[in-house]
C-alpha cells in the first residue's frame, strides 16, 4: 500500500511512444505531448472531474493520509487547518520533487495536535503540458471542505465497525453502515474480500470508494487488509495504489485507545503452484515474512502493556477447511497468537457467520468470523473497548444481533 501514481513508467514509456509515431506520421491535429496526455487521463472528454472525493487512511495521533483520484494528470495538495480554517498547505514531496503528473493522490499531514479536529479540502491543478524547461497548467479543480479528528493517544474508549466479503455489491457497505444507526465510532476496517477480483480502476472507485464516501470516508478513516480474492485479476498489482496503512504495507499494527490491533494479509486458500495462479504467487514466503515480523511486534512493550490484543485478518486459522492457505496460517500463527496471549481474532473468507469461544485443543481466544455477500448473510461486525472490556456485536443484514462475545481485561 504505498504512496504510488497509477501511472506506471511502462505505460508511460509506451504512450509516449505511441504519441510521438503519431505525431511524426501527422495523425490528428494535436501536438504529440497533448496527445499523450489526454491518454493517460480517465474520460477526458468530461474535462476536469474528482473520480473519487477525498477520503481518509491511516490515522494517528499527530498524522492522517488524505487520498483522491482525478481523471487528469496534476499537480494537486491539501489545504487544512485547526478547526474550521484552511490556513495551511501540504503535498507530498519525494527525493525533492513535489509528487506531479498523476492521477491517483496521497498526502500525509504529519506533526498535527492530538485529539484535534482538522478541516481541510483537496486542490488539483490540471498540467497541459509536462516539458523539460516548461510546465503549462490547465483548470484548477477543489472539493468540499470536510472536517477529521486526530487520535488521542491516551484515548480510554474506542470503537469500529467491520466489514468483509462484500464481493462487488456496493450497495452492501451503505445498507451495513445504516445497521449501525446513530451509534458513535471512530473508524471503519474491511477484513477482505471487497472485490470478486481485481479488473480496473473504476471497479475500485464504483464498488468500494463511492459507497464509503457516501456513507463516511470524507470525516471518518477506514483501514484495509486484502482478502484471497483481492489477489485476483489483471488489476491486482495496482491496487495497492488506492489506499494506505501505518506501514505503508498490506500487513501492519496500529494502537488506537486501549486495544492494540494486529492485521495480517493471509494471502491465498490454495498453494502456490495451483494451476490457476500459472506460477505468478508466492504467497508461502510472503506469510513467513510476516509470521517473522508478527513475533518481533508482539514482543515490543507497547503490545505487551496494552489492555487488549486483537488481530483481523480475512481467512480464519480455524473453521476454514483443510485447504493450503487455511493450514500454512494456522502452522505460522496459531503458536504466536497463543504465546503472546492475544484476545481475539477476527475473520471473514467462509461466508458462514459464526462466534467460536476458546477451545483448548485449538486456540486460547475466541475466533469471530463475519458473513458473506448475499443477502441474508451479511453482516456488521461492532468492536468497543475501554479499560475494563472488550466487546464485540455482529449484525445481520436484516439489523437482527446474531452473535457476541465479552472479554474482560485480565
Amino acid at each position: 500500500m504505498h504512496n504510488k501514481s497509477s501511472l506506471k513508467r511502462r505505460d508511460f514509456i509506451g504512450n509516449i511512444s505511441k504519441a510521438s509515431l503519431l505525431g511524426v506520421l501527422g495523425v490528428g491535429n494535436a501536438t504529440p505531448l497533448i496527445q499523450d496526455v489526454n491518454e493517460l487521463s480517465a474520460r477526458p472528454a468530461e474535462g476536469h472531474i474528482f473520480l473519487a472525493q477525498p477520503y481518509l487512511q491511516a490515522p494517528s495521533p499527530d498524522s492522517m493520509s488524505i487520498m483522491w483520484i482525478t481523471n487528469k494528470l496534476c499537480y494537486s495538495w491539501v489545504e487544512y487547518g485547526e478547526g474550521d480554517q484552511l490556513d495551511q498547505k501540504a503535498h507530498e514531496i519525494k527525493d525533492g520533487l513535489v509528487n506531479a503528473y498523476n492521477r491517483v493522490n496521497a498526502v500525509r499531514l504529519n506533526n498535527l495536535k492530538p485529539n484535534t479536529t482538522y478541516s481541510y479540502r483537496v486542490v488539483s491543478k490540471e498540467i497541459l503540458e509536462f516539458q523539460p524547461y516548461k510546465l503549462v497548467y490547465g483548470t484548477t479543480i477543489t472539493s468540499n471542505t470536510h472536517t477529521f479528528k486526530t487520535i488521542e493517544p491516551k484515548a480510554r474508549e474506542v470503537s469500529w465497525l467491520i466489514m468483509n466479503d462484500i464481493h462487488d455489491r456496493p450497495q452492501s457497505i451503505s445498507h451495513l453502515m445504516k445497521l449501525n444507526g446513530n451509534d458513535a465510532y471512530d473508524y471503519v476496517f474491511f477484513n477482505g474480500d471487497i472485490f470478486d477480483y481485481q479488473t480496473d480502476e473504476k471497479q475500485i472507485i464504483d464498488h468500494m470508494l463511492a459507497p464509503c464516501l457516501e456513507s463516511f470516508a470524507g470525516n471518518k478513516p477506514f483501514l484495509f487488509v486484502r482478502g484471497n480474492h483481492e489477489t485476483r485479476g489483471k488489476y491486482s498489482r495496482e491496487l495497492a495504489d488506492y489506499f494506505t496503512s501505518p506501514s505503508g504495507k498490506y500487513y501492519y499494527a496500529y494502537q488506537w485507545g486501549p486495544v492494540y490491533n494486529i492485521v495480517l494479509d493471509t494471502g491465498e486458500d490454495k498453494p502456490d503452484d495451483a494451476p490457476v495462479y500459472a506460477g505468478i504467487v508466492d504467497f508461502d514466503s510472503y506469510r513467513r515474512e510476516q509470521a517473522a515480523w508478527l513475533e518481533k511486534e508482539m514482543q515490543t512493550p507497547a503490545f505487551k502493556k496494552a489492555p487488549f490484543r486483537l488481530v483481523m485478518m480475512h481467512i480464519p486459522h480455524f473453521y476454514s477447511g483443510d485447504w493450503h492457505g487455511p493450514l500454512h496460517c494456522r502452522e505460522l500463527f496459531a503458536p504466536l497468537f497463543d504465546q503472546y496471549k492475544v484476545d481475539m481474532v477476527i475473520s471473514g473468507h467462509t461466508h458462514k457467520f459464526g462466534v467460536f469461544p476458546p477451545e483448548k485443543s485449538k486456540h486460547n481466544y475466541p475466533v469471530i468470523i463475519g458473513g458473506g455477500p448475499k443477502d441474508g448473510n451479511r453482516t456488521l461486525i461492532k468492536v468497543k473497548a475501554n479499560q475494563q472490556e472488550l466487546s464485540l456485536k455482529m449484525l445481520k443484514d436484516d439489523g437482527s444481533q446474531v452473535g457476541s462475545y465479552i472479554v474482560k481485561r485480565k
